[in-house]
């Protein structure tokens, strides 16, 4: 166990190489390969959803949000989540993603996904998404695949290829309303 005591605090940027370096012990250069990876490399994370856990001036733990979207639906993915480990087994990991749900129920987000463990994130209020409702841009096991949806109906709206928010474009439908009082255009036809 660690002496002291633990402050939680909205991210910033100033926390980010500490963060990058706890990100680094937790999950060596290897997470560079993973699919949620590949996700955020997509764009931004969302600092309004992001926190860090403190012990004095030290970041000794942080979690973050991203923005996401497949098909219509639209949401947050959570990660990565690490924790230092000489703090590990302490509920820092629970009280960030905690933290982190509460932020973005409070700012409308329709659902947050992960891919983590079950057993760890069923009690925090994620369970499974459907098999072959989501792809996610590298090879995942499809039982880690997790959400906690705070719109009803939500997760279902999420289907199809997965990725950053920023990455989908949604074109635009432009409508043109013929006046009633003009009569159509005619086609325009090839010059002989």
């Amino acid at each position: 166990m660690f002496p002291g005591a633990i402050a939680y605090l909205a991210e910033l940027p100033a926390h980010d190489v500490e963060i990058d370096a706890i990100n680094d012990e937790a999950f060596g250069p290897g997470r560079f390969a993973r699919a949620a990876y590949k996700i955020r490399e997509g764009g931004p994370h969302d600092r309004r959803l992001s926190f860090v856990a403190m012990a004095g001036d030290q970041v000794v733990g942080s979690v973050r949000l991203t923005p996401i979207a497949a098909g219509e639906g639209r949401g947050h993915m959570l990660g990565p989540l690490a924790v230092r480990p000489a703090f590990k087994s302490a509920g820092i990991g629970r009280t960030l993603v905690a933290l982190a749900l509460d932020a973005a129920r409070v700012a409308r987000s329709p659902l947050v996904m992960l891919v983590g463990d079950a057993p760890y994130y069923g009690p925090l209020g994620f369970v499974r998404v459907p098999f072959n409702q989501i792809e996610m841009p590298r090879p995942v096991d499809p039982t880690r695949l997790l959400a906690c949806e705070f719109v009803p109906g939500s997760l279902a709206r999420l289907r199809g290829p997965l990725d950053h928010a920023d990455r989908i474009i949604r074109p635009e439908v432009v409508t043109v309303e013929q006046p009633a009082d003009e009569p159509a255009a005619e086609p325009l036809r090839a010059a002989s």
